[in-house]
């Protein structure tokens, strides 16, 4: 049997449609089920230093919480519990006893923490120093090894198709080249996902650097077969060959480097290639906002619940996972320990060659799916 009573649900990291939804379900298959209290942590980890910032959560406070997108609770990417240092990540051992002395204060026997990456990683060291800990995997990019799907990712992968959709019209009638730059930090799941969905011409991403040789040749492919206007979809974390990320903000010591810029690099440089008039849409923070779609709200609602039952089972350090449509869980030392990246030969990435879509790689020529003219 647990000795859980309290638990404390922290969301961390940027925020993703669904949190609301796994706050919910947590919430309620807490109190529902297993009659325990259930303490917000308010702002991410940063909640559990200074006077600490918590509220005790009821079935009341999370009615109408599921189409709701962003997070109660609050969040933060950037805090003292880790430090960037050009040595590597610090973890400072002050922050982590602080915020210990406090949960024993309120009582909260064990965490919930819904989170990428970088949250993941600091509940985990949460849980070895005592504190019982489950994670749920939360993040647009959908880069968390160990899980089929992280919530978010669908709502982000219909918002990145919409704006291709739309972008499709305005660079029709114009003749022009659309760049599409989107999120998924180092790696290519949402680029490569909406630009089959949106009927992209070329998609960038980081696993295959690109030249601007190849890029311009389907291009002028295109124009050969009377196709005046391409649609390009790049990940912010794109690169060329031989070349490096661009980086927006470099970061310092409380938050993480921050991507973005290569969209307009590649317009810019399509455009005094070619002729053609190019410009870049960066579909930036509308990727994490607003109502998450359906599937997003049973992936959360799933997580959530599940969540807690394992942490009643006596789990710890674990983390939920989508795997063949059923709720595991992982440990989230294994699901931190690299990042999931699109292998080069995956049926998708064959798929959308099969279709023609070029990835602006040197040997794009080896492979099937020319332009149909």
């Amino acid at each position: 049997m647990s000795t859980i009573k309290t638990i404390g649900l922290i969301t961390g990291g940027g925020d993703a449609p669904g949190l609301n939804a796994v706050i919910r379900a947590v919430v309620k298959t807490a109190i529902g089920v297993y009659n325990l209290r259930v303490v917000g942590v308010e702002d991410g980890f940063e909640g559990l230093l200074g006077e600490t910032k918590t509220h005790e959560l009821t079935a009341d406070d999370v009615r109408g919480l599921l189409p709701r997108g962003g997070t109660i609770l609050g969040t933060r990417n950037r805090g003292r519990f880790v430090l960037h240092d050009a040595g590597g990540d610090v973890k400072p051992e002050e922050s982590f006893r602080v915020a210990l002395d406090n949960l024993k204060r309120l009582e909260i026997d064990g965490l919930i923490v819904l989170g990428g990456e970088g949250s993941l990683g600091i509940a985990l060291e949460f849980d070895a120093r005592g504190v019982p800990v489950v994670g749920v995997p939360k993040t647009i990019d959908n880069d968390l090894a160990c899980t089929e799907l992280t919530f978010g990712f669908m709502t982000a992968l219909d918002i990145a198709t919409e704006a291709l959709d739309r972008l499709h019209t305005t660079a029709a009638s114009h003749d022009r080249v659309m760049v599409l730059e989107v999120m998924g930090r180092h790696t290519g799941w949402i680029a490569l996902h909406s630009g089959i969905a949106g009927g992209a011409d070329v998609i960038l991403i980081p696993e295959i650097p690109f030249t601007y040789e190849t890029v311009v040749e389907k291009i002028q492919e295109r124009e050969r077969c009377h196709r005046e206007f391409s649609i390009m979809v790049v990940a912010e974390g794109a690169k060329p060959v031989g070349g490096q990320e661009i980086y927006q903000d470099p970061g310092d010591r409380e938050h993480a480097p921050r991507l973005g810029g290569i969209g307009e690099m590649v317009a810019r440089e399509i455009e005094a290639r070619t002729g053609k008039e190019s410009r870049c849409v960066v579909l930036g923070h509308l990727q994490r906002g607003g109502t998450p779609n359906a599937f997003d709200r049973m992936l959360a609602t799933s997580y959530g619940s599940c969540a807690v039952h394992a942490l009643m089972r006596g789990e710890r350090g674990r983390m939920v996972a989508l795997r063949a449509a059923d709720i595991i869980t992982v440990p989230i030392s294994k699901a931190c320990a690299s990042i999931k990246t699109v292998n080069h030969d995956s049926q998708l990435i064959r798929t959308a060659r099969d279709v023609g879509i070029s990835f602006g790689a040197p040997d794009e020529a080896q492979h099937h799916g020319k332009e149909v003219c």
